[in-house]
Formats: structure tokens, C-alpha cells, sequence
């Protein structure tokens, strides 16, 4: 054997040894398959999930015979929703570009505009150095935010509702990239020598990621990214002879910031047309109820008594507008494609700080008299200016016909300016304006005086220019009852303890108090404390007072769970009148409530008082006008939201109207079924990151006016502005020189009883009688009502609408959860509208009626026709 095998011929073995090596291959071990029919169910599944997701629509429109156009439109609103989400990731990824290498962007591509404030004015400073400190300690600042996400709002938001027991935030990463602060400006002059005020330009373009979740509902959303820049103001005091030397810290910004977000998971849907503005807007208001002046958050570094006066500011003064016409405006509306030029159909923006206001819109005018009057708090003058904006109502975009911007320093010094500005960004147009600067005087000596100024007229208490102004801060409350049954005069009925079983709420419970505020048609509300029946609220509110001698301040509180009154109390102005300097610090009992239930305020009321400037007559004023920073082309592409729009009166003669604050949008903003102008809002472009709230000087030389405008005071602060202007006018078209009887507008039939088996108010609306046309077809009317001071979305009542007719019956009930001595202090608003189509112009007031519920008669009721007003203070009955 071995010797055959040492014989083998060269090359053998090694052709053995690989056939060796072969033979695994020759002869393989079996191997378990893969599995592949858990992917390919996998797979299948998802596939079909596809399909069916295209296709089901497609099937439900044909079900449904609508037309092929759904599926265009569709497309259509995705194809936006995708270019607007690219938009923004566009605009995010620029700015964190920007930030990685600043130098190098400004070199190459960045225009004026983007620059930081400090490189146009020398007054505002550049602070790298605070940048660098900023971005040491930024992954500490990252650490405290994420502990205060879980920590404070995590729970929060858990115990607010049962529904979200489950909520949690799953990631929370701020981002590597800190925040910035473009510029810095101290004042030195125009300040109090004890207080030190900064204004910080802000701006923070975060990669953050931001991720929640309700595990109950299998919902999760988030934030990818976010964008904010604004002014922020930071002012230090008091300054005190010792350690630390600063009494307090207080933050806020001068005006809302620009904002935009990001969204992921389910929240995406806010990027849907017609919500992604809508959802800004919110969070922007969230802000606003915090961190937009009046608002603002205090730090105190010392004793709460030495900080007590940080928590009750007085406003520096208030700024009466008097908004009365403009002149040689530019035509925007043209004809055959722009070879025909027409007319523009102005109105104007006015914005002081937080406050905006909204004129009405003269149609086809290039000289419009507006003739109106707006008040405005002002809290803040060095900083803060007056902004005017003038633009022509289009369907579809509002074009810029001019701006103006005055410091409010310049007007203070003056007092009073009557001229004529000359529109900048423009290439012609003036404007008229009358500007007041009202001291608020803490003494009654010239009450007499200014109302008289005004025309403060007694039976209308609560219309007209402004003599006063009422400020107040809401503290506390304690010893509050759970529920109305622990409290009842005549001791607690059986009924009421066993209807309330039968209900199925626990009676029993903590209730969630909030307060409504209210003096004369104007209310507040406070802001809901849960599971508590000593809430402290801290906050702040302001009321325009047109006589302090006639008017009284109504507080309630009510319970936002059980809705019901916790208790109650009427405070007559006239007694702030007597009391040391005007103001009123104390516990006040409330009435239908428990034995030892109080609420604690801290009242003032200050007399508005036009004083003489101290410079001499022959002196040559001319206010400051500064020039905004954003472009004309940066306004055009701003698209149009909602605004509250302030009240006007008839166009020959000015009316007062009060700023619509965050604070009364939660009552005003119930009424959403009258329509309202549109008006153009500030782009959230980064060109406007980091100089855009800054402006610069320009010279003007206006010209003296000779004649001036007179002042009356005839405005409804309840009326809803621009449809009282188009219901006069629809009435003098229909007049046109001829005699419309004693009820032009019609009349309304009511039934109106309080029920005290029920401890409600019955209206029955049975018909409306010889209503105006709103077309050639007739109207489309329903009837809308509230219990003032009461405006919210829960206390409005509506019937159903009539088709084409100018007598409509309804023979509805509705009923108002009120007991009958409260109600013997409201107002019943009664207001017939014309309802149109969807996106229908024909909408508007057909009517309105105001009915004083202080009658003895209330209990038996009485069925009356009344006779519908312009504004509806002044029904009559008719039989």
C-alpha cells in the first residue's frame, strides 16, 4: 500500500486533495429555509394597506356621485401641504446655515435687511460676548427644560383630564444650537433713575425634537423644529441700596414674536390649508397670556413687599387715535388686465404693542374719511411706537398702500398732534391723524371736566369716549364652596340635592373656579384654577370707564366644572371715587356664597386728563417717524387672517372704540358667525430675524391742519362695528328719499320668563315680521342670542335658519341656566342675521335688540313684539 502510493505520479496527490476538498460541495448538508411567509405576509399586508388607501377614496366618491373635481382639489391640497412643509424646511435649514457660519453669509449673499440690528443702529449694541456665555451654558439650559417638561408639565397635562391620563413625552432634545441675541439696547433716557431697562433682540432657530404621546389612544405628535424671534424687554428693579442690589426681574416681549413650527406625527394636520396659520395664531396667543406686554413674568430677588408695586402696573398713559382720512392714495384695483386703472377700497391697521385695531373699509375711494376714534393703553413708550398700516381689500390679497410709524415719546412731549404724515414705502399718499396723550390722574378734581369734554351723556353710561380708567388685580379667593347646594338662603332643598345625584357629576368635588369680570357691555374673564376652592390667580385687567359716576364693577365667580356661580359681588364706581387716591385694597365678601367666602383685589380708577405741553406755543413740533425695517415686497407675500376689528360709528361722525386685548378675546371672539375684514399679517421669514422689530429716523415736514375734527362719543361698545356700518347703509339705499314707517328695520316676537321650579330664563323666539331684503330673493334669517355681560361660545343660542323669506317664523325655546336675582342684572341680546351660503357675501345683521332683564315682572313673563335697531339700544314695544 505504501509502496503504490509512493508511486503515484507527480501531480496525483494533488488532484486528490482538492476533489477532497469538493466533496462537501458535492454532497451539501441541508439547510432550514428562510422564513419567508412571515415576510411576504408582511409585505402583502402593507401593500394592500397601500392600495386600499388610494383606491377606498376613489370607491366613496363614486358611492357618492360626486364630482371628478374632489379628486383635484385633493391633490391639489396635498401638493400645498407638501410645498409648504419643503417651504419650511427650506427656511430652517437657511438659518441654521446662517448660524454655523455667520461671517461667511454675511460676506457672500445677505442683503440689508437680514443683518443684525447693531450694524444699523448705533444705539444697539452687539453682545458676542453674552452669545458665548449663552452657548456655554446652553446643554445646562437644555437639562432644566427637559426636568421642567416631566417634571411640571408633564404631570399637568395629566391631571387636567381624565383622557389624558396616559400622556407622556417620549423625546425631548432643545438642540445644539443655542439661543442668540443680536443686539442689545439700554435706555438711559426717559427712565425712571431707579429701574434699569434692556431690550434683548432675540432669535432662536432650534433643530429640536419634541415627541408626545397619549398611550390610550395610540396618538403621537410632536415638534421637529422651531423658529421664534422678537424684542424681548428685561427690566431690573427696583434698585436697592442692598445686596443683590435689584428688587426684582421682569421679562416680556414688546410685541407677539414671529413664530413658526415644524409639526410630526398626527400633528401634522395643522399643516393643512387654512389650519397652519390658525395654529401659529394659537400658540402665539398661549404666548401672548404670558410673555406679550401687558403680561409678563417676575422674578422677584427680594421681599414680596418690596415687589408688591411689580405686580399692579399703571400703565404710563393712554394714546387716543383719532383715525380721520387720508389723501391721494395710490389705485391698486385696474381693469382689461391693468391697461385701466381704477380705485382702492382702503381701510387701515393700527397696532400699539400688543393692540390692534381695524378700521372699516371705504369702498372705491382714493380720499376716504374713516372719522374714527381708538384708545390704547400704553405701558411701555420708550420702545414702543405707534404703527399704521394702510391697505385695499381684495378677494383674494390686500395690497399695501403705505405705513407709518410715530415714537410714542414724541406724541407724550407734545400731548397733542392734529397733522398730516406723509405714507412711507409709497410713492404718494397722506394721512390725517389726531393724536392724544391722556395722563391717568389719580385724583377726581377734573372728573367733571373730562366728561363733560366728552359728552358723557347720563342715560348711556357705557357708550362713549373713555374719562377713566379702571385697573385691576385679581389675587386670590378663599373659604369658596364646592357646589351651590352648600350654600342656599332658605336652606337646602331636596330637589335640587337629589337632581343633582341624577345628574351623575360629583357635587362633592373641588370645584374649578374662574372669575368674570365686568363693567357696563365689556367682560373679562380670568383664567380657570382646577380642583381648588383658594385659587390664586395673580393676574391683571384693565376696563375703559365712559362715567365712573353711573357704572358699577359685577364680579362673579363660577365654577367651570359644575357650571354654576360660586358667589358673587357689585362694586359701584362712585365709591372708588371717595376712597384714598382712588384706589380700594381688600377682601371683599361675596354674596350668594358661603358664610366666609372672599375674594381679594386691589382696585384703582384714574381719571384720564388731556394736559397743556409744558414748551411754549410758537414751538415747532413735529413728531418722530421712524421707518419700518420689512419691505413692501416682504408684506405682499403675507396672506390674510382674522383680527379683531375694533367698533366705528357712522361716517360722519368718530367713534370710541376700546383695544381688543388677549384677555377679552376669550369673550368677544364667541360671535364668530358675523363676518369680519380680513387684514394682512407680518411674514414669518427669516428677513425679519434679527432687525425687523428696530426702525430708523426720517425727516417730515407735515402741514398744520386748520379745521379740526370734532370728538362725540355716540358708539355701542356692544354693536358689532362693520355690521352696524353696512346695515346704515343698506338703510339709506332702501330709504332713498322715501318714508319707511316707524320699524324699517322689523320686529322680532318674544316670550321672556324665568322659570324658578327650572332656576332658568325662558325665550321663546316665535317670528320675525317685515325684515329687510338682503337680495333680490329676500334674506335667509336666524336669530342669535347671548346674557350679557356673558359672550362666550357656550352661553350663545341660535335658532335654525329661514330660507328666503322676510317673515320667518321659529316657535323655539332656549333657556339660560340663571337664577333670578342674577338675572334682574343682565342683558338680553337679541340680534337677527342673514345667514348666505357658504362663502357667500350676503352675510350679515338684519336687526338688533337689547332688552334690560330689571323687571319685577320677570317671574309671570310676557310675550311683546319689539321693534328691531340699527344697534339696539333703543327698543320699543309694540303691542
Amino acid at each position: 500500500m505504501s509502496g503504490a502510493a509512493a508511486k503515484q505520479p507527480p501531480g496525483a496527490g494533488s488532484a486528490a486533495e482538492p476533489a477532497a476538498e469538493n466533496a462537501p460541495a458535492a454532497d451539501p448538508v441541508p439547510e432550514s429555509p428562510p422564513p419567508l411567509l412571515s415576510v411576504d405576509v408582511t409585505g402583502l399586508v402593507s401593500q394592500f394597506a397601500r392600495s386600499f388607501v388610494l383606491i377606498f377614496p376613489v370607491y366613496v366618491l363614486g358611492y357618492l356621485g360626486l364630482s371628478f373635481s374632489w379628486v383635484l382639489i385633493a391633490l391639489c391640497g396635498l401638493f400645498w401641504i407638501r410645498r409648504h412643509r419643503g417651504g419650511k424646511s427650506s427656511r430652517l435649514g437657511r438659518a441654521l446655515a446662517f448660524l454655523e457660519d455667520e461671517e461667511e453669509a454675511v460676506r457672500l449673499s445677505v442683503s440689508s435687511a437680514d443683518l443684525p440690528a447693531w450694524v444699523h443702529f448705533p444705539d444697539t449694541e452687539r453682545a458676542e460676548w453674552l452669545n458665548k456665555t449663552v452657548k456655554q451654558m446652553w446643554p445646562f439650559i437644555c437639562q432644566f427644560i427637559e426636568k421642567l417638561f416631566r417634571e411640571t408639565i408633564e404631570p399637568a397635562v395629566r391631571g387636567a383630564n381624565n383622557h389624558l391620563s396616559t400622556f407622556s413625552f417620549t423625546k425631548i432634545d432643545i438642540g445644539h444650537q443655542p439661543l442668540r441675541i443680536n443686539g442689545v439696547k439700554v435706555y438711559t433716557e426717559n427712565v425712571d433713575k431707579r429701574q434699569i431697562i434692556l431690550d434683548l433682540q432675540i432669535s432662536f432657530v432650534g433643530n429640536c425634537e419634541i415627541d408626545l404621546e397619549i398611550k390610550r389612544y395610540f396618538c403621537r405628535a410632536g415638534v421637529k423644529s422651531i423658529q421664534i424671534h422678537g424684542t424681548m424687554r428685561v427690566i431690573l428693579e427696583p434698585l436697592i441700596g442692598d445686596m443683590p442690589l435689584i428688587g426684582a426681574l421682569s421679562l416680556f416681549f414688546l410685541r407677539k414674536p414671529l413664530l413658526e413650527i415644524n409639526w410630526t406625527g398626527l400633528t401634522n394636520l395643522l399643516d393643512v390649508p387654512g389650519l397652519n396659520g390658525l395654529s401659529d395664531t394659537i400658540i402665539l396667543d398661549i404666548i401672548s397670556n404670558y410673555l406679550v406686554l401687558p403680561n409678563r413674568i417676575t422674578v422677584p430677588l427680594v421681599s414680596e413687599v418690596q415687589i408688591a408695586q411689580l405686580r399692579f402696573p399703571i400703565p404710563k398713559g393712554v394714546l387716543r387715535i383719532h383715525f380721520i382720512e387720508a389723501q391721494d392714495l395710490e389705485g391698486k384695483d385696474t381693469y382689461l388686465k391693468g391697461i385701466v386703472k381704477g380705485k382702492s377700497d382702503p381701510y387701515g391697521i393700527i397696532r400699539v404693542g400688543n393692540q390692534i385695531f381695524q378700521s372699516k373699509v371705504i369702498k372705491e375711494n382714493l380720499n376716504p374719511k374713516w372719522n374714527e376714534v381708538y384708545e390704547a393703553l400704553v405701558y411701555e413708550h420708550p420702545g414702543q411706537e405707534l404703527e399704521i398700516e394702510l391697505f385695499d381689500e381684495d378677494p383674494d390679497k390686500d395690497d399695501f398702500l403705505g405705513s407709518l410709524m410715530i415714537d410714542l415719546i414724541e406724541v407724550e412731549k407734545e400731548r397733542l398732534l392734529d397733522e398730516w404724515f406723509t405714507l412711507d414705502e409709497v410713492s404718494k399718499g397722506k394721512l390725517h391723524l389726531k393724536l392724544e396723550w391722556l395722563t391717568l390722574m389719580p385724583t377726581a378734581d377734573n372728573l367733571d371736566k373730562v366728561l363733560t369734554s366728552i359728552r358723557a351723556d347720563k342715560d348711556q353710561a357705557n357708550d362713549g369716549l373713555s374719562s377713566a380708567l379702571l385697573i385691576l388685580y385679581l389675587d386670590s379667593a378663599r373659604n369658596l364652596p364646592n357646589n351651590p347646594l352648600e350654600f342656599n338662603p332658605d336652606g337646602l332643598k331636596k330637589a335640587a340635592v337629589q337632581k343633582a345625584l341624577k345628574s351623575g357629576k360629583k357635587m362633592n368635588s373641588n370645584p374649578n373656579p374662574l372669575v368674570l369680570l365686568s363693567v357696563g357691555h365689556k367682560a373679562q374673564e380670568s383664567k380657570i384654577r382646577y380642583k381648588t376652592n383658594e385659587p390664586v390667580w395673580e393676574e391683571n385687567f384693565t376696563f375703559f370707564v365712559h362715567n365712573p359716576k353711573r357704572q358699577d364693577l359685577e364680579v362673579e365667580v363660577r365654577d367651570e366644572q359644575h357650571q354654576c356661580s360660586l358667589g358673587n359681588f357689585k362694586l359701584p364706581l362712585s365709591q372708588l371715587l371717595e376712597s384714598e387716591d382712588l384706589t380700594m385694597h381688600q377682601r371683599f365678601q361675596l354674596s350668594n356664597s358661603g358664610p366666609n367666602s372672599t375674594i381679594n383685589m386691589k382696585i384703582a380708577l384714574r381719571v384720564l386728563s388731556l394736559e397743556k405741553p409744558t414748551r411754549s406755543p410758537d414751538h415747532q413740533h413735529s413728531a418722530q417717524v421712524k421707518r419700518p425695517s420689512v419691505s413692501k415686497d416682504a408684506r405682499k407675500s403675507s396672506f390674510k387672517p382674522q383680527v379683531p376689528v375694533s367698533p366705528t360709528s357712522d361716517p360722519n361722525k368718530p367713534a370710541p372704540a376700546s383695544p381688543v386685548t388677549d384677555s377679552d378675546k376669550k369673550t368677544d371672539a364667541a360671535d364668530k358667525s358675523q363676518p369680519a375684514n380680513a387684514s394682512p399679517q407680518w411674514p414669518t421669514d427669516l428677513s425679519r430675524s434679527s432687525s425687523s422689530l428696530q426702525a430708523s429716523n426720517f425727516s417730515c415736514s407735515p402741514s398744520h391742519l386748520l379745521a379740526k375734527e370734532p370728538t362725540p362719543s355716540i358708539a355701542s361698545d356692544i354693536s358689532l362695528p362693520i355690521a352696524t356700518q353696512e346695515l346704515r347703509q343698506r338703510l339709506r339705499q332702501l330709504e332713498n328719499g322715501t318714508t319707511l314707517g316707524q320699524s324699517p328695520l322689523g320686529q322680532i316676537q318674544l316670550t321672556i320668563r324665568h322659570s324658578s321650579q327650572r332656576n332658568k330664563l325662558i325665550v321663546v323666539v316665535h317670528s320675525c315680521r317685515n325684515l329687510i331684503a338682503f337680495s333680490e330673493e329676500g334674506s335667509d334669517p336666524y336669530v342669535r342670542m347671548y346674557l350679557l355681560p356673558d359672550k362666550r361660545r357656550s352661553g350663545r343660542r341660535k335658532t335654525h335658519v329661514s330660507k328666503k323669506t322676510l317673515n320667518p317664523v321659529f316657535d323655539q325655546m332656549f333657556d339660560f341656566s340663571v337664577s333670578l336675582p342674577e338675572v334682574q342684572r343682565r342683558t338680553l341680546d337679541v340680534a337677527v342675521k342673514n345667514s348666505g351660503g357658504f362663502l357667500s357675501k350676503d352675510k350679515g345683521l338684519l336687526g338688533k335688540l337689547l332688552i334690560p332683564l330689571a323687571s319685577e315682572e320677570l317671574a309671570k313673563g310676557w310675550t311683546q313684539w319689539y321693534d328691531l335697531t340699527e344697534d339696539g339700544t333703543r327698543p320699543q314695544g309694540a303691542s
